[in-house]
């Protein structure tokens, strides 16, 4: 395999230091405009994957991400908004890092390389075949990573990958491997830059598509999401009018009442239909 590490070559600019701070924001973001070109081409490697990921969830499995540093918070940070947005309960999409939790804010030497760690984090959660594993790692060089989905397949587990180098050696243990190829970075090796990005759009790709499919969305709009504060609050008795009619005030009453705007829905399209016997 002719496998060439692009996240640590040279970056296209040099002399950061004597720019300006225009001169390197524009170019930071003549960067970044790359990135969604490069998720656009790794397409046809996306869509298998948020397949089997539906598939599983649909069926009563989870969904599992792993990483070390950058690309592990990534993980979480995506699994961590699925219960406030769409309702489902932190069981279903769960993220795990290199370290353990200590490891979110701060760095956990030699983490990264442990070769058992991530195999032994997922037994906690008793992980099956019902399940789905997904390795992100901007190198694809990542031994925490690779020898989990390797344990993973070797056990009858769905895997994928998201990595930012061709033919990356992550790819190799994955089922639904996702290669996005962002290129040098602003700051030489800098992954937390271009390849970070690429990863976080990627996660929004796999599980908002998945939400939508698992029925979490009506129309666009978030109708499972929790009412955690007055905007949410507000944000949801209108969605209730919009998609429902009804005004503005009963709408509230009925969404302090049900405490969900998809539950409120449901009531009132009973109504109707009872309306209508």
């Amino acid at each position: 395999m002719n496998f060439k590490r692009t996240t640590e070559e040279s970056s296209l600019y040099d002399n950061l230091e004597d720019m300006s701070v225009e001169e390197i924001l524009t170019h930071i973001n003549n960067e970044d405009k790359k990135v969604a070109v490069a998720v656009e081409e790794a397409m046809p490697q996306i869509a298998p994957l948020v397949e089997k990921v539906v598939e599983k969830l649909s069926d009563g499995g989870r969904l599992f991400y792993i990483g070390a540093g950058t690309s592990g918070r990534l993980g979480i940070l995506d699994a961590s908004e699925i219960p406030p947005t769409f309702g489902m309960p932190d069981t279903v999409v769960i993220g795990l890092i290199a370290g353990g939790d200590k490891a979110i804010r701060t760095p956990v030497e030699n983490a990264e390389d442990s070769e058992n760690a991530g195999w032994n984090q997922l037994q906690q959660y008793n992980v099956s075949s019902k399940d789905v594993v997904v390795g992100i790692a901007a190198s694809g060089t990542t031994p925490y990573v690779i020898s989990t989905l390797r344990k993973c397949r070797e056990n009858g587990i769905a895997t994928g990958s998201i990595s930012c180098n061709s033919n990356a050696p992550v790819s190799v243990e994955a089922d639904f491997p996702i290669e996005i190829i962002v290129g040098p970075e602003f700051i030489t090796g800098s992954t937390r830059m271009k390849s970070g990005t690429a990863q976080k759009l990627v996660l929004n790709m796999i599980s908002t598509t998945s939400m939508v499919a698992l029925g979490r969305v009506k129309g666009n709009k978030m109708v499972n999401m929790q009412l955690t504060n007055r905007k949410l609050i507000e944000r949801g008795c209108n969605m209730i009018t919009d998609i429902t009619g009804i005004d503005y005030n009963e709408a509230r009453k009925l969404l302090v009442l049900h405490g969900s705007v998809s539950k409120v829905i449901e009531v009132i399209n009973q109504r109707k239909r009872d309306n209508m016997l």
